[in-house]
């Protein structure tokens, strides 16, 4: 087994990665920007370096310093964790090239599924379903777009090439509007993921989003851990996400469990990876893309399955052989994640401050992934995403109701949360009775709904 493991990240999933290195006997080495010197992935980690300042290109998504840092404090192995470097393919072949091992799939498969169109591509030949949209490489014009368009007919769903988290994305119903926001998505695509390439999807009204959590080894043998419902989206961020999906019957499961396990396999995938799809009402699925990461809800999955995928990810990355057979899952009750924002809940900006006093809820079945502590200043720099809530109990129902009762115990003083927001979701009669689809926030949307939606975890975590 790995010796040390550089943990490149910050926040809950660096904590996350370095409490699963602890269990496995794995030292670690933190690294930080000058505004996270404080932060608790800092004290806990074994050793830690600074490797820039605070803005995210010239420390978190600054390879130089990430892998002069691995080297030097003597590092076998990387973990990306979400967001930052986490699906960037010139980062795990950077750190193959000097002698790291990266905790992911390989350089390739990190390269082929963040294209989208050549995934989609993939996909079709393969026999997983996939919705119409543009063909060949994608487009980088208006005019390309129209065509595409006037083909599929509307609405239509903008989305870049080569990136997702939301960034680029933007839901289409005539021309006049492909003309305005076609330019917007691409200028949006272009500062996250630097590029103009962009393509168009037919969009489906009223679908879930539905992803199914993968595990495959180096020996090419794949399963799946069962489904999360991520429907409970603002404009395409995930706020919500649950298992098991209140309206998937047992034969669309295996059905789509089993889409998704040949999506993997066809690529010869491996390490841990999700797979999503749009489930429209008629029980209709189809391929959207393919995360070559850890998710931020990978917890639900955990709580459901009994599988710790950080660990996985680590052995799997080490060589060894995938333990489990897709016969021997099983599943247990059923759980939800709440994504807590440090955010302004009726306006849906960020919060940034100093935390005055942090208490997070407890009980049975209540667990909190968090970086905060009393006096911790959450910084402007990145993600406002400062809180994980994952709820776990016998049934839905139940969960509910545990949930309520987590939230209203969870005290964060000193600056704003979307704790009120998960409530009102939560005492929603729609929601409780799981008649939801994507579109179902925009009831608690403001009255004039400009203000920006939480920064993407593909870009900052």
């Amino acid at each position: 087994m790995f010796k040390k493991l550089l943990v490149a990240n910050r926040g809950t999933i660096a904590i996350r990665i370095i409490r699963a290195c602890r269990e496995l006997g794995i030292s670690t080495v933190a690294v930080f920007s000058t505004a996270d010197k404080g932060a608790l992935h800092v004290r806990m980690a074994d050793e830690s370096v600074c490797i820039g300042p605070p803005a995210a290109e010239d420390s978190y998504l600054n390879i130089p310093a990430i892998l002069s840092a691995a080297t030097t404090f003597g590092a076998d192995a990387v973990h990306p964790g979400y967001g930052f470097l986490s699906e960037n393919g010139d980062f795990a072949e950077a750190c193959q090239k000097s002698g790291l091992s990266f905790v992911g799939p390989r350089a390739r498969h990190i390269r082929l599924m963040g294209d989208k169109p050549r995934a989609r591509r993939i996909m079709r030949r393969a026999g997983v379903p996939v919705l119409p949209g543009s063909e060949g490489t994608g487009v980088t014009e208006v005019r390309e777009a129209q065509t595409d368009a006037k083909r599929l007919g509307y609405p239509v769903l903008i989305k870049a090439a080569a990136g997702g988290g939301g960034k680029g994305m933007r839901i289409v119903r005539d021309a006049a509007e492909l003309n305005r926001l076609f330019p917007l998505a691409q200028g949006e695509s272009e500062a996250s993921f630097s590029s103009r390439k962009m393509y168009l999807e037919k969009y489906l009204e009223r679908a879930r989003h539905v992803e199914f959590q993968i595990l495959a080894d180096s020996q090419r043998n794949a399963i799946h851990l069962g489904e999360r419902d991520c429907s409970i989206q603002r404009r395409h961020q995930k706020v919500i996400e649950e298992s098991p999906c209140p309206i998937l019957t047992a034969r669309l499961r295996e059905k789509m469990g089993k889409a998704a396990v040949r999506a993997a396999s066809v690529v010869g995938y491996s390490n841990v990876g999700t797979v999503e799809f749009l489930l429209s009402g008629n029980g209709e699925f189809y391929f959207i893309e393919m995360n070559t990461r850890i998710q931020v809800e990978h917890g639900v999955t955990e709580m459901v399955t009994g599988v710790d995928l950080v660990k996985e990810s680590i052995r799997m990355a080490w060589g060894e052989p995938l333990k489990l057979k897709q016969r021997q899952v099983t599943f247990g009750g059923a759980a939800m994640e709440f994504r807590i924002y440090a955010e302004d809940p009726e306006r849906h900006i960020p919060s940034p401050g100093v935390v005055s006093n942090h208490h997070p809820p407890g009980g049975l079945g209540v667990r909190v992934e968090t970086a905060l502590y009393d006096g911790y200043r959450v910084p402007v720099h990145y993600d406002p995403l400062i809180a994980k809530l994952i709820v776990h109990a016998e049934t839905r129902t139940e969960v509910i109701a545990r949930a309520k009762a987590a939230l209203r115990e969870y005290v964060i003083d000193g600056i704003k949360t979307n704790i009120p927001l998960h409530l009102k979701i939560l005492h929603d009669p729609d929601f409780c009775r799981g008649e939801f689809a994507t579109d179902f926030l925009r009831r608690y949307e403001p009255p004039k709904a400009e203000a920006s939606p939480p920064a993407p975890i593909s870009k900052a975590s």
